[in-house]
C-alpha cells in the first residue's frame, strides 16, 4: 500500500469543465456537491483505503520566523496556499493506477446545474522512507 495525496485546486490547473466559482453556485448545489465529498470518503473508508481529507477555508497567511520574538506574518509576494488548494484527500491504495482512478472519480464531484465538475485533481505520492543500506 501507499499514500497519495489528491489535492483540490482553486486556480493553477487546467479549467474544469464546468467552472463556475463555488460562491456562486446555489445552497442545494452545494449540498450536493458536499455529499458526494463525503460518500467518496465514505466508500474508501469501507474499503480501507480513506486516510483523511479535509475541505480548506479560505483564510491563512505566510509565517515565518526571524529570530527572537513574535513571528511576522506577510501576505508575501507569492500566491498563497490559501489562494491555491480548496481541499485534499490522503488515500492508501496498492497502486498509482488506483489512485489515479480514484482522482479520476473526485473529479466528477456535482458543481454548478448538478452537473460533474470534472476538475483537474493534483496526485503527489508520499514521499517513501528511503531503504536502509547495511554492509
Amino acid at each position: 500500500m501507499a499514500k497519495y495525496l489528491l489535492l483540490k485546486h482553486y486556480r493553477g490547473a487546467p479549467a474544469a469543465v464546468n467552472d463556475v466559482p463555488m460562491d456562486r453556485w446555489t445552497p442545494a448545489e452545494i449540498d450536493a456537491h458536499v455529499a458526494y465529498m463525503e460518500d467518496f470518503a465514505t466508500r474508501l473508508g469501507e474499503s480501507g483505503e480513506y486516510v483523511d481529507g479535509q475541505a480548506l477555508a479560505p483564510d491563512g497567511a505566510w509565517v515565518r520566523y526571524d529570530g527572537e520574538g513574535r513571528p511576522p506574518v506577510t501576505d508575501g509576494p507569492f500566491p498563497e496556499t490559501k489562494d491555491l488548494i480548496a481541499g485534499w484527500m490522503v488515500v492508501d491504495v496498492d497502486s498509482w493506477d488506483r489512485a489515479v482512478a480514484l482522482a479520476g472519480e473526485l473529479s466528477a464531484a456535482p458543481g454548478a446545474g448538478g452537473r460533474p465538475i470534472h476538475e483537474w485533481l493534483e496526485v503527489r505520492p508520499f514521499l517513501g522512507v528511503p531503504p536502509t543500506v547495511t554492509e
